[in-house]
C-alpha cells in the first residue's frame, strides 16, 4: 500500500509548535491525527473542538485514529472537557512518555503575607503565627471553597475540637429541630455566621449549615439551616440517637474562631481573604497553595442511541475539584455519599413493595472529578485521581464495556470509583431499579489493579469502590486500603425483589486498614438480589473501627446486608470468621471464607506484579 502524503493543516492561529499534525501510515499501520499539547499552548477545550471539526469535514476518516500528546506541566481547567457522541474515537489523550501532566480544576493562591497585627475573631494563640492572601476572583466573584492543599497536602479547615477528636451531643429534639451541645464547644461563638456542624450517625456523617444559637448556662441550642433540617431530623435511618446510653459525636467546622493549630485554614469570603497556620517546616512563601473552582474536569456523555465511544486516557492526573453542595444546601447522606433530597419515617411501617418498610427517601448522586455517561469502550490506564472534594471517577448509566486500570485514587472526597445507578431522583430508594431499555444498565466493567486509597476524605460514608445497580463487573485485583469506611460496596435498594443486578465478580481484591471512622461496615459489602454475583478470593485484614461508635463490635470482613442473594462467597482469606448475614434473602452459598484459606490465596490479592509499583509512586 502506498503512503498517503502528509497534510498540513493550519492551526487557527494557534503558535507554531503549539499543536503538530501529522499523517503517517504504513502497511501496518492505520492513519492517525497526532497533536502534541502543552500547557503554554492553546486551551485542551480548542484542541478537542478542532479535532471535532475535523471529524465532521472527514479531515480525520472515520475510524481512524486521533491522539492528544499530552506534556509536562499542569493545565488549569475553567470549565469541564466536554465529550460527546461526536467525538468518538478511536481517541486517545495520553501523558508523553516520561511526563506527568495534570488536568487541575484548582486556582493557585498566592502573595502570602504574615499577619502581625491582632485580627478580629482570631483566637490569641494564633499572634504571629497567621498568615493572609487575597483569595481570586472567578467571574467577578470571590472564589468560595471547601478544600485547600498546600504543596499537595490537604490542610484542615479550621474546626473544633481539633485532631480527629469530637465532642458528645447533649440532646436532639426532632420535634423541634433543635440539637442541644455543650456550650464550650463554641469557643465563645454566638452569631452562627457560616458555621456547620458535622455529626456521626453510624454509617455516615451530616454536614449541617447552622441557623441560630441559644446559650442556656453550659448548654447551647442550635438550630440548623433548610433544607438540610427538615430532612435531618426526619430521617430515621442512619440515625443519630441510637439508645439512650449514646450521645452522637460531632465537631463544629468553618469559624475564625477556630483556627488555632498548625495546618487550619479560614476563608472569610465577606472579606475576600484566606487564613492559614503553616504546618511546622513549610515556608507558605514558597508553597505552591490551591483552592478547587471546578467541579468537573472531565464529563463523557453521549444518549442511549448515541453514546460515546472508543476513547482511552492514559497516564493523565485529575486534579483539585471542588463541590459546593454542602455549603449551599447542608448533606444528609443515606450510605456511600448518596444525599437524601427528602426522607421520613413510615407509620405504619409497610408499603406495597415492602411490607415490613420503616423509611422511605429519594437521593442524589455526588459528582465526579471524572464523569461518563451512555458511553462504551472507555479506558483509564495509570491515571491518577488525587485531592478532590467528591468523587474521583464516576461511572453513572449506560456505561459498558469500559476499562479502570492500573491508576491511583488517593484523598478523594466521596468514593473513589463510583459507578451504575442509585436509584433514580424521582424513584424512592428502595423500590428496585429493573429499566425496560436494559442499555440503562452498567456492565461488563473491569476495576483492576487499581490502588485506591484514603477515600471518603470529606464524606466518611463512602467506600473505594461504590457500584449501584450493575451487571457483569468484574472488581478484581485491587488495592483498597485507608478508608473510614466500607473497602468494596456491591449493590443498592435493600430489596429481595428482582432488579437489574447479576453475574458481578469481586476477585483477589486486597482491602485493610478500612473502617477507621465509622460504625456498622464491611470490608466487601453487598445489597439486594444479585444472581450469579462471586466473591472469592479476596484477602481482608485491619478492620479497627473509631472509638466513636456506638458498637465496637458491629464491623464484619464481609457483610452481606438486606436482600442480598443468590450470591457465592469463597476462599476470601481473613484472619477470623467474622461476617455478617443480614436479613439476606435465598441462594447464597458460603464455602471455605476465614484464616484457614490457603496462603497463596492471601499473597495474591490485591494488585498483580507488573502493578505494584503503584505502592511507591509519589503523590504529584
Amino acid at each position: 500500500m502506498a503512503k498517503r502524503p502528509v497534510k498540513n493543516f493550519k492551526s487557527h492561529g494557534y503558535a507554531i509548535g503549539a499543536v503538530m499534525l501529522a499523517y503517517a501510515m504504513s502497511v501496518t499501520m492505520a492513519v492517525a491525527a497526532e497533536f502534541q499539547v502543552s500547557p503554554s499552548g492553546p486551551q485542551l477545550s480548542a484542541v478537542l473542538s478542532q479535532i471535532r471539526g475535523m471529524r465532521s469535514q472527514e479531515q480525520i476518516p472515520s475510524g481512524e485514529q486521533a491522539k492528544i500528546i499530552l506534556h509536562e506541566g499542569t493545565y488549569q481547567l475553567t470549565e469541564p472537557l466536554q465529550f460527546s457522541a461526536e467525538d468518538s474515537g478511536p481517541f486517545v489523550i495520553e501523558a508523553a512518555p516520561g511526563e506527568h501532566p495534570v488536568l487541575s480544576g484548582g486556582v493557585e493562591i498566592s502573595k502570602w503575607v504574615q499577619s502581625t497585627k491582632k485580627v478580629s475573631g482570631l483566637p490569641g494563640v494564633d499572634r504571629g503565627k497567621i498568615w493572609v492572601a487575597d483569595v481570586p476572583k472567578i467571574n467577578g466573584s470571590v472564589l468560595n471553597f471547601r478544600q485547600l492543599w498546600v504543596s499537595g497536602q490537604k490542610a484542615i479547615r479550621a474546626r473544633e475540637p481539633n485532631s480527629e477528636d469530637m465532642q458528645r451531643l447533649v440532646a436532639w429534639d426532632k420535634t423541634n429541630q433543635v440539637a442541644v451541645i455543650p456550650t464550650a464547644a463554641l469557643k465563645g461563638i454566638k452569631k452562627p455566621e457560616h458555621l456547620e456542624m458535622v455529626i456521626d450517625q453510624v454509617w455516615e456523617i451530616a454536614v449541617l449549615r447552622i441557623k441560630s444559637i441559644k446559650v442556656k448556662g453550659t448548654n447551647a441550642f442550635v438550630t440548623f439551616q433548610q433544607p438540610e433540617s427538615k430532612i435531618e431530623f426526619a430521617h430515621p435511618w442512619p440515625p443519630v440517637i441510637v439508645n439512650t446510653n449514646y450521645q452522637a459525636p460531632f465537631f463544629l467546622v468553618n469559624s475564625f474562631r477556630f483556627l488555632d493549630s498548625p495546618g487550619e485554614w479560614f476563608e472569610d469570603l465577606h472579606a475576600g481573604k484566606v487564613y492559614y497556620w503553616p504546618r511546622g517546616g513549610e515556608d507558605i512563601t514558597h508553597a505552591t497553595v490551591v483552592a478547587p473552582a471546578v467541579e468537573t474536569l472531565v464529563q463523557i456523555e453521549g444518549s442511549l442511541d448515541k453514546p460515546v465511544s472508543n476513547i482511552q486516557f492514559k497516564g493523565i492526573t485529575f486534579a483539585c475539584t471542588t463541590w459546593l453542595r454542602p455549603s449551599e444546601q447542608g448533606h444528609v447522606p443515606l450510605q456511600a455519599g448518596m444525599f437524601m433530597l427528602d426522607a421520613h419515617k413510615l407509620i405504619p411501617a409497610g408499603t406495597p413493595y415492602h411490607r415490613k418498610l420503616d423509611n422511605v427517601a429519594w437521593i442524589g448522586c455526588p459528582p465526579g472529578a471524572v464523569s461518563v455517561e451512555n458511553a462504551a469502550h472507555i479506558s483509564f490506564e495509570n491515571c491518577v485521581f488525587e485531592n478532590t472534594a467528591s468523587a474521583g471517577l464516576v461511572m453513572k448509566n449506560g456505561v459498558h464495556d469500559s476499562v479502570v486500570q492500573g491508576c491511583i485514587f488517593r484523598d478523594i472526597g466521596g468514593n473513589g470509583i463510583q459507578f451504575g445507578n442509585f436509584s433514580d431522583t424521582n424513584v424512592e430508594t428502595h423500590i428496585p431499579w429493573n429499566p425496560v431499555d436494559p442499555r440503562e444498565i452498567s456492565s461488563h466493567e473491569i476495576i483492576a489493579n487499581n490502588l485506591i486509597t484514603e477515600c471518603g476524605q470529606e464524606d466518611w460514608g463512602c467506600c473505594g469502590i461504590a457500584a449501584g445497580y450493575v451487571r457483569d463487573i468484574k472488581i478484581e485485583h485491587n488495592e483498597v486500603s485507608d478508608l473510614p469506611y466500607t473497602g468494596i460496596s456491591v449493590g443498592w435498594g435493600w430489596t429481595k425483589m428482582t432488579n437489574a443486578m447479576e453475574n458481578n465478580f469481586v476477585f483477589a481484591n486486597h482491602v485493610h486498614s478500612v473502617g477507621r471512622r465509622l460504625g456498622d461496615l464491611g470490608g466487601i459489602y453487598t445489597l439486594s438480589v444479585q444472581p450469579g454475583t462471586v466473591i472469592a478470593e479476596n484477602a481482608i485484614e485491619d478492620i479497627v473501627p473509631s472509638p466513636y461508635v456506638p458498637d465496637p463490635r458491629h464491623w464484619f470482613y464481609i457483610y452481606l446486608d438486606e436482600g442480598s442473594s443468590f450470591i457465592t462467597v469463597r476462599d476470601n482469606w481473613c484472619p477470623a470468621e467474622k461476617f455478617l448475614r443480614n436479613a439476606n434473602g435465598p441462594g447464597n452459598t458460603w464455602t471455605n471464607n476465614g484464616p484457614q484459606v490457603s496462603e497463596t490465596i492471601r499473597t495474591n490479592a490485591g494488585l498483580e506484579p507488573q502493578f505494584r509499583d503503584l505502592l511507591t509512586k509519589p503523590s504529584k
